[in-house]
């Protein structure tokens, strides 16, 4: 299928940039690990508005964290593999595709983890020969099982004279764009039932790339979110028709690559450990909370807008996120988002509230975003859905949450540029 041209978004694209439906799904692994953090002191802890992991694949609950995947809480080696095949000559170097995602990909997460996590690329700098044409895979976005095997199992076997496997946390197979077999629809990560083995270790995702060069815009970054047990927030018609990014819109990387905001959201910071405990207000009880939000992009070397005078850059230790639990496996998130950072093309300002469910599966709306603007759109000509650009609750409005009655107010800003708001739970919870 032809690209669409970016940033331009004349009519609801039929494809989105290989967003990773994962179809094969890992055996669960019980995990081990509780989320680290010290909890607050004084009367708001983080640990109650904690959704509990379920089953359900790339699951949002956060109070343990899946030991089948790498946390992102230390530095990652990852290898980038570049295939060739036999039934084409490549017109593109290992190095002018490697910088197609690095160093872009890492940067992306440098800063959307405040500096805590650091994704180090070592991409080959030759071509490893594929034994069968490119035609001979059948590659293509749903896959069937024995092609993708098939591949697999003749990319490890070429690669392996040449790559030390027990070395790297991640693995990125990335095919010659240009041969005539890759179809560029079909980057995803794949999670092995039965992980490859090499160099004395197991190797129980690969990242299989066949992006186009130049590729799609942070591609590579959302598909190693899914290394990281993050799920699909776009939504895929059935039909393939239709808009996919009604979910979220453009405010999460795991939504849509080209959002205008593709910060991670600050639920997915926590769940990553990126958050500590003390930087999410749990709010409980009937009456009103009053509190600060830093936004969400404010970090080490951050600039952000103060009310008055030259831009604040000491923020980054404060509160990030308050939530309001809703049911065993459901809450409600709020967090400050805006121009800079990860963010800096986002065209609203304000407080973002979405619902999360830790029982919906990836590519099933785990998140949504709650529009505070329902009758109106925003950015029309570049965001990837505008009803949901102008979705923030702006300063000096109020948003009730439909059928919850929770109420969020968006009081002021501070002079360091922090947002004040009033939570209200409301009656019905």
């Amino acid at each position: 299928m032809p690209r669409l041209p970016r940033p331009v978004r004349l009519f609801p694209y039929p494809r989105l940039r290989s967003t990773a439906a994962v179809f094969t799904t890992l055996s669960a692994l019980a995990a081990t690990s509780l989320i680290g953090g010290p909890s607050v002191a004084g009367p708001y802890s983080a640990a109650p508005c904690a959704l509990a992991r379920t089953d359900a694949h790339h699951s949002e609950g956060l109070d343990t964290w899946n030991a089948a995947y790498p946390r992102p809480t230390r530095a990652l080696d990852a290898v980038m593999v570049f295939l060739s095949f036999p039934d084409w000559t490549p017109m593109a170097t290992p190095a002018e595709l490697a910088a197609d995602h690095f160093p872009a990909t890492s940067r992306f997460f440098r800063q959307a983890s405040y500096g805590r996590f650091t994704l180090r690329a070592h991409p080959l700098k030759r071509w490893i020969h594929m034994p069968k044409p490119s035609t001979a895979y059948a590659i293509q976005r749903d896959w069937s099982p024995a092609g993708r095997a098939a591949y697999l199992h003749d990319a490890l076997a070429a690669a392996d004279p040449h790559v030390d496997f027990s070395r790297y946390d991640l693995v990125y197979f990335v095919a010659d764009p240009d041969a005539p077999g890759v179809d560029s629809d079909a980057t995803k990560v794949v999670n092995l039932q039965t992980p490859l083995h090499a160099d004395g270790t197991d190797i129980p995702r690969v990242v299989t790339v066949f992006e186009k060069h130049p590729p799609d815009r942070l591609v590579l970054a959302h598909e190693t979110g899914h290394v990281f047990d993050l799920p699909d927030l776009y939504h895929r018609p059935a039909d393939g028709k239709g808009d996919w990014d009604t979910y979220v819109g453009d405010w999460d990387l795991m939504g849509s690559q080209f959002g205008l905001a593709p910060d991670l959201f600050a639920w997915h910071k926590w769940k990553l450990g990126w958050l500590d405990d003390r930087q999410v207000v749990c709010v409980r009880g009937a009456g009103p909370t009053r509190l600060t939000l830093e936004p969400l992009a404010a970090g080490p070397g951050v600039p952000v807008a103060r009310a008055s005078g030259p831009p604040a850059f000491g923020l980054g230790g404060g509160a990030k996120l308050a939530v309001v639990r809703t049911g065993p496996d459901s809450a409600l998130a709020f967090e400050a988002r805006g121009p800079l950072g990860n963010d800096r093309a986002a065209c609203r300002s304000g407080i973002l509230v979405y619902r999360v469910s830790s029982g919906a599966r990836s590519g099933r709306g785990p998140v949504e975003v709650l529009d505070a603007h329902p009758h109106t759109e925003a950015c029309w000509e570049n965001s990837v859905y505008p009803p949901l650009a102008d979705a923030p609750v702006g300063l000096g409005e109020s948003f009730t949450v439909p059928g919850s009655g929770v109420r969020v107010d968006v009081e002021g800003r501070t002079a360091s540029g922090e947002w004040t708001v009033r939570i209200t739970p409301g009656a019905n919870l």
